[in-house]
């Protein structure tokens, strides 16, 4: 399947609009393995084991691995999504931007190294450094089009006098995504839950692309408002919720607390359906 038809196919299977982001840090694991980084595989590990039925997505932050040298526990990571929750996607959020042959490098890691269903990408260096993501057959690219923290506006909300009609930044991205630069149909948008007019302005200019929503639980976004903003049947939306999930609880019953508040958003999620 490509990675929308497997999107539609999560949401349907587990009744879900919630992904679950998966940003290890060790000085917040709990009990035994607090600020032990060895210990990333087997955190993540219990998350993806106790929301595998609830979501639509996962999406580890690669950083989080990197930071602490644990790309190969990332690996892992991912083999181990793939067996225990063969029917969710997996977003790989890096936000990469470059072009050309290191575009060309960063899509493989993405794709053939760490096998992601799909990669979050900057696209403010045009449409060469979207297009080598777009060679990988039934792969996904999520465009940060208008993000949820606070000086995102500084260069997402700046209108372009120079493009007919004067959009703002982010209109003019989400109408790409859209239109011309979607060549194999795979591409969606980040949009920030913090922001749930831009949703709606976003879903007006790209009906049919999936949006990735961060920004419901730690960071403070309406839930109910995301949804009612860019959920259509036709069109999925991926709203992210990481630490609120992750770090429901400091003591060894973490994975069983994460388990509860992905229930909760998830069934908060659905319900702001109507």
């Amino acid at each position: 399947m490509t990675f929308i038809e497997q999107l539609r196919a999560a949401e349907r299977q587990n009744r879900s609009l919630l992904c679950v982001g998966l940003d290890p840090e060790p000085t917040r694991f709990p009990g035994r393995l607090k600020g032990d980084a060895n210990k990333i595989y087997d955190f993540c590990a219990r998350i993806v084991d106790a929301t595998a039925d609830l979501v639509i997505a996962f999406k580890p932050q690669i950083a989080y691995f990197a930071s602490h040298r644990a790309e190969g526990q990332l690996e892992r990571l991912m083999e181990h999504i793939r067996r225990v929750a063969p029917q969710v996607p997996i977003i790989l959020d890096a936000k990469r931007g470059d072009i050309g042959s290191t575009a060309e490098q960063y899509a493989l890691e993405a794709f053939e190294r760490y096998g992601a269903d799909a990669v979050t990408l900057s696209p403010f260096m045009g449409f060469d450094s979207v297009a080598p993501y777009l060679k990988h057959e039934g792969k996904g690219a999520f465009l940060l089009c208008r993000t949820s923290n606070p000086g995102g506006a500084d260069l997402q909300g700046q209108r372009l006098a120079s493009v007919e009609g004067e959009p703002l930044l982010y209109e003019h991205v989400a109408r790409l995504a859209q239109g011309p630069w979607n060549l194999n149909g795979q591409l969606g948008l980040v949009v920030g839950a913090t922001y749930p007019a831009e949703i709606e302005r976003v879903r007006a200019l790209a009906p049919t692309v999936p949006l990735l929503i961060p920004g419901v639980g730690a960071q403070g976004g309406d839930a109910v408002a995301t949804v009612r903003a860019g959920w259509r049947e036709d069109a999925p939306i991926v709203v992210n919720s990481s630490r609120a999930i992750c770090y429901a609880s400091d003591g060894d019953d973490f994975a069983e607390a994460a388990r509860r508040e992905a229930t909760r958003t998830r069934d908060g999620l659905e319900a702001a359906k109507g």
